[in-house]
């Protein structure tokens, strides 16, 4: 019989539905009913394509005797870490703090009072490298419960007072400048893989927004330095295992610093943001490795993750079915000789196992191998390589495919509705163009509703019904001022003018501190609040970013200076922690330059537009149209000269002599008008 999760939109959520726990959503309901019959509540908190996740679902949750025991001593809570992020993030600061590391799935014990008082991720269902079964677990915690009721309470207390406690320094006096940027490029330069690329060593993860701020830093200093890392690094990820060869696409971090073997999970907000990094760094270098990479990303997205309703799911599972029946990691992407013999023949066997490193040991698990390019510098027929990639790529797509979450995550779909439309305009591909426009309109109807207060998530077209976070405000918008950028449009700069002024009037603190959600969301044990960008940008930053360039569209003062008082955590925090505030630091090399602000009086994608958008002046806004109207402030009184297209570049509204030079205004962006 299904449990309370049945009627739940989030897939992870679904997927527990059918467990014999007895599971219920997070809700308050749940926490009365732990006071009512005075037992404890067990957290568990993942996502759909976590693989762990999986793992002690089958072994624990779907265990008849397990469950029994579950659901006699506890009230078992479960939650989706995307579609909470507010929960997930005050439970796994618990968690970090007193064990020291973190991740999913994670298992929290909790008080009626939702306090924490026993912490841990995955356990086994038998014990294991020095860790107790989950059995063990739950019987120690009941026995406490039930035998040392004070003591528990006690360490519940003295937990909930020291997170309670914690200030942030953020910064506070003074902006980022020009010394703590540098510190900041010494810091990444130090920990840089000189060797492999990318930062630090396994498992290693795509530093996408350290890309953004090497390839700013390079654009308005000249550092060749940061331009090299940042190129060498894209190299390296591109030709190794976490890209997926035959169909585009990133798999979430490599387990090596080789970027040999991935975790093969593939996650939106990593292929959003890498697209756009691979776009960006085309438009400063001309690249195309660059350019075939963030085509082929952009195409996998909405290949593989558009939804019906027209934005983007949330990712693709790790796990699929191996030729055996078997559901394991990786079974959908590697290869093993024999099985590029059955598909090519022998002779393009041969080719193609030279070409991606296929070798009879295997790199990954059981002999099969993880495709990617060798860098052996020889010349490699490139049709000959195209036609092995393509029946490749054909016959995989008979295997069985790995599972999608298709929740629709807000501040995702912004990331995305970026990275397609800058990718649409840059490369001729109004298609993509097309499809950010479709999510940007799902994001509005579904998400926005008529308060224009967000929504997290929806599915099918229904909306999760839990409160949009602080990312999900700032990504949108930022997602909404490229496509205004891109299009022409100005209902997209009103549309995340309203996004930002909510974030102005219920995310925002004392001296330019950021919440991670509103003074009116659901109260927690601590109300979140972290400035540090991981897998994707912090709320804090996105929303940063997004203030700075709707300021510089609108000339908005209090704007511009929220932006600014949110930076402050960038002067405190980009010399010593450089590869954990990427975003915050490319925002601020926007802050230096200006931003520029380019307004184009001429047609939306003609070629004054179309090299506007191709400059590489850090953080730029441009705004297009033929007739200077009241949609863009930035085209008001900026008329076209003699009847040609016209553009002007401007900082805070005061602008150079206008040109309608194409080449005159790739070199005040610091581009070639081409792009290359």
């Amino acid at each position: 019989m299904p449990n309370r999760l049945d009627r739940e939109t989030s897939p992870y959520l679904l997927q527990h539905a059918d467990n014999p726990v007895d599971w219920w959503p997070w809700s308050p309901e749940a926490f009365e009913e732990a006071r009512r019959r005075n037992v404890p509540v067990l957290l568990s908190v993942g996502y759909a394509s976590c693989h762990w996740c999986h793992v002690m679902a089958h072994e624990s949750f779907e265990d008849e005797r397990v469950a029994a025991y579950l659901n006699e001593h506890f009230v078992p809570v479960k939650v989706d870490r995307e579609e909470r992020p507010d929960v997930d993030a005050v439970y796994m600061e618990a968690v970090q703090a007193a064990t020291g590391q973190g991740g999913w799935p994670m298992t929290v014990f909790l008080t009626a009072d939702a306090e924490p008082f026993y912490f841990g991720t995955y356990f086994p269902p038998e014990p294991r490298h020095g860790m107790p079964s989950f059995h063990q677990v739950l019987e120690g915690v009941a026995a406490a419960w039930s035998d040392r009721p004070d003591e528990v309470a006690e360490v519940a207390g003295r937990i909930v007072h020291d997170l309670t406690q914690r200030s942030l320094a953020h910064g506070g006096e003074g902006l980022p400048g020009e010394p703590e940027l540098a510190q900041a490029l010494l810091g990444l330069t130090r920990e840089y893989d000189e060797k492999h690329g990318g930062f630090g060593g396994a498992p290693k993860f795509p530093p996408s927004m350290i890309i953004e701020f090497l390839l700013r830093h390079h654009a308005r200093t000249g550092a060749k330095g940061a331009l090299d890392m940042a190129a060498d690094t894209c190299a390296a990820m591109a030709m190794g295992g976490m890209y997926d060869q035959l169909g585009g696409g990133f798999a979430r971090y490599s387990v090596d610093r080789e970027w040999v073997v991935p975790h093969f999970e593939k996650m939106l907000y990593d292929n959003a943001l890498l697209c756009r990094a691979y776009a960006h760094l085309w438009r400063s270098t001309g690249s195309e490795l660059a350019r075939r990479v963030a085509l082929e990303t952009a195409d996998f997205m909405v290949r593989e993750l558009r939804t019906p309703e027209g934005g983007f799911a949330s990712a693709l599972d790790a796990d699929s079915e191996d030729g055996a029946g078997r559901h394991v990691e990786g079974a959908y992407y590697v290869w093993t000789p024999e099985q590029l013999r059955e598909v090519l023949g022998d002779q393009d066997a041969a080719f193609a196992a030279e070409h991606f490193g296929v070798t009879e040991q295997g790199t990954f698990e059981e002999g099969a191998s993880v495709l990617r390019l060798a860098r052996t510098g020889t010349v490699v027929d490139a049709g000959r390589a195209a036609d092995v990639r393509a029946k490749l790529l054909a016959a995989r797509e008979l295997r069985p495919r790995p599972g999608r979450d298709d929740k629709v995550v807000a501040a995702w779909n912004g990331l995305a509705i970026a990275a397609l439309a800058e990718t649409g305009a840059y490369f001729g591909r109004p298609d993509l163009i097309e499809r950010a426009t479709e999510a940007a309109d799902l994001l509005v109807r579904v998400h926005m509703g008529d308060v224009a207060r967000l929504t997290r998530t929806s599915k099918d077209g229904r909306t999760g019904g839990h409160a949009g976070v602080l990312e999900d405000y700032g990504d949108v918008a930022e997602g909404f001022l490229a496509l205004a950028a891109v299009t022409g449009e100005g209902v997209w700069l009103e549309f995340a003018g309203f996004l930002l002024d909510i974030v102005l009037q219920h995310f925002t603190g004392e001296g330019g501190q950021l919440y991670d959600t509103a003074d009116d969301a659901e109260k927690l044990i601590r109300r979140p609040q972290d400035p540090t960008d991981s897998a994707t940008p912090a709320g804090w930053t996105a929303a940063a970013g997004a203030l700075l360039s709707y300021a510089a569209y609108t000339g908005s003062r209090a704007h511009r200076t929220a932006a600014e008082g949110a930076l402050g955590v960038v002067k405190a925090l980009g010399p010593r922690v450089p590869r954990f505030i990427g975003w915050g630091l490319a925002v601020a090399e926007a802050l230096l330059d200006g931003p520029r602000e380019v307004a184009v009086a001429g047609p939306v994608g003609g070629a004054l537009h179309r090299t506007a958008l191709l400059g590489r002046a850090p953080g730029a806004v441009v705004a297009a149209g033929e007739t200077a109207g009241t949609e863009f402030p930035l085209l008001a009184d900026r008329p076209m000269v003699g009847g040609a297209p016209t553009a002007y570049v401007c900082r805070h509204f005061v602008c150079d002599a206008p040109t309608t030079d194409r080449e005159a205004l790739a070199r005040s962006l610091g581009s070639s008008p081409s792009g290359d």
